[in-house]
């Protein structure tokens, strides 16, 4: 006798009895699914250390190098003179005074006509005046000096040539030099018009606390180390510009601060991932938890990088030169929980006067025993260390990524079972069902029986 539905037979809720055993079996699940939520924060956790700690080794290595003290600011009594730094300079003030600008030369032809056709066919030669090469542009009577300009584009390198319209309505050929300074003029010859002056070619000139110098363009960048010196106007007689170069306090400055702020936040984040989310009474702050506070408590790896980040705020590089060795020095404070802060700024500003000896503060070479070093050279090799390949880091996170797997593969075992325990009591209940239904039947059979045979005892 086929059984339609799983327990008709037996009369039993058979389907109830079998979700309630498999739920039972899956109940380790709530445990590895909690777990897995868990170790999923620590990795969350640990990619954003990772990055606050690339900031902090970003923060300290240009506390290393020489650009990052060699910051200079500018000022210039003149408009006309302006200065950049391009490398390493030093502090200097600067006379400069501006005899004349740079500039290309400009010749231009005779008035004629607009669009009336030249006169005779010929050949224009256009030759650079310091032996460059001349360049032959051939034109006929079919030309205009629309048509002879467009030539002269399409062949001369040195020059660029237009048409110009001047007071009277006539046109005139324009060339001029694509360059500026003495060695940008060229000659004409070859045409069959004249060909007046216009504009002579001609090099800036300028002078440094009174030696000349000269520039094919209104930029001298190879004068004075690490500095380029702009021009745009001639100045007065005696009324040369005062340029002063000085160290740069304030860029300076923030380069120490972007490094406090950097070990800020990373002492910020590693405090608040180890420490206890229960309070006093024992029970855990539901609301410090789900801010994923606590999220590496007692994680060996993780207060152990804490504990060594704070040894090195306290840290003394003895190699540095002169009396600023710690970070106490130019009034910087370790205060509670680790937190650095500028709690002096004058003693700052006043260690900023000498800056070769706060540089050698940060900046000093450790010593063959890997001791004596700088602030920020100590710290920048441990933040490299923890971000190399095979440093902290990285092997904790893959430590964390193999407990995820370990964890979905428990959880994937306890699911087979679950399956395969409901498969195995359907079976064996839908077989109890056949057999009951069996009995019932015979049942009802015999009973039918028995009736039929009273009736005809009867």
């Amino acid at each position: 006798m086929a059984i339609s539905s799983i327990g008709i037979g037996s009369g039993l809720k058979v389907t109830d009895i079998i979700s309630q055993m498999v739920a039972i079996e899956k109940k380790p699940l709530d445990g590895l699914q909690t777990k897995a939520t868990a170790i999923q924060s620590q990795i969350s956790t640990y990619s954003k250390i990772k990055s606050l700690t690339s900031t902090l080794a970003d923060a300290a290595a240009k506390l290393t190098r020489d650009s990052g003290w060699s910051s200079m600011g500018i000022t210039s009594s003149n408009t006309a003179v302006s200065m950049t730094v391009t490398g390493i300079s030093s502090a200097a003030s600067y006379d400069i005074g501006v005899s004349q600008l740079s500039r290309g030369q400009t010749s231009v032809s005779a008035a004629v006509a607009v669009d009336s056709k030249m006169s005779a066919n010929g050949t224009l030669t256009i030759a650079a005046s310091t032996g460059g090469t001349s360049v032959d542009i051939d034109y006929t009577t079919s030309d205009t000096l629309t048509t002879l300009a467009a030539k002269i584009n399409d062949k001369a390198s040195n020059v660029r040539a237009s048409v110009m319209r001047d007071a009277s309505g006539n046109e005139r050929l324009m060339l001029t030099s694509k360059e500026t300074g003495a060695k940008s003029a060229f000659s004409v010859t070859g045409m069959t018009f004249t060909t007046p002056t216009g504009q002579a070619a001609q090099d800036a000139k300028i002078t440094i606390n009174g030696v000349e110098q000269v520039s094919s363009t209104d930029n001298f960048e190879n004068v004075l180390p690490g500095l380029k010196i702009s021009v745009n106007a001639v100045t007065d007689v005696g009324k040369d510009a005062r340029v002063t170069v000085a160290s740069d306090k304030t860029t300076t400055k923030k380069n120490i601060q972007d490094f406090v702020d950097a070990y800020n936040a990373l002492n910020d984040l590693l405090s608040t991932s180890t420490k206890s989310v229960r309070g006093t009474d024992g029970k855990v702050d539901a609301t410090a938890q789900a801010n994923g506070d606590g999220v590496l408590q007692a994680d060996a790896a993780t207060v152990s990088l804490q504990n060594t980040l704070r040894m090195l705020t306290m840290g003394t590089a003895t190699n540095a030169t002169g009396t600023i060795k710690r970070l106490a020095d130019i009034g910087i404070q370790v205060q509670q929980g680790g937190v650095l802060k500028i709690t002096d700024t004058a003693k700052l500003d006043k260690a900023l006067d000498t800056p070769d000896a706060i540089k050698s503060m940060f900046a000093a070479k450790s010593s063959s025993d890997g001791t004596g070093g700088g602030i920020a050279v100590n710290f920048k090799k441990f933040t490299d260390q923890l971000l190399a390949y095979d440093g902290t880091l990285n092997s904790k996170t893959d430590s964390l990524q193999k407990r995820v797997t370990a964890n979905q593969n428990d959880q994937d075992k306890v699911t087979a079972r679950a399956t395969a325990l409901e498969t195995r009591l359907t079976r064996q209940y839908t077989a109890l069902d056949t057999q009951m239904a069996s009995i019932t039947a015979l049942s009802t059979y015999m009973t039918q029986q028995v009736a039929n045979w009273n009736k005809s005892t009867s």
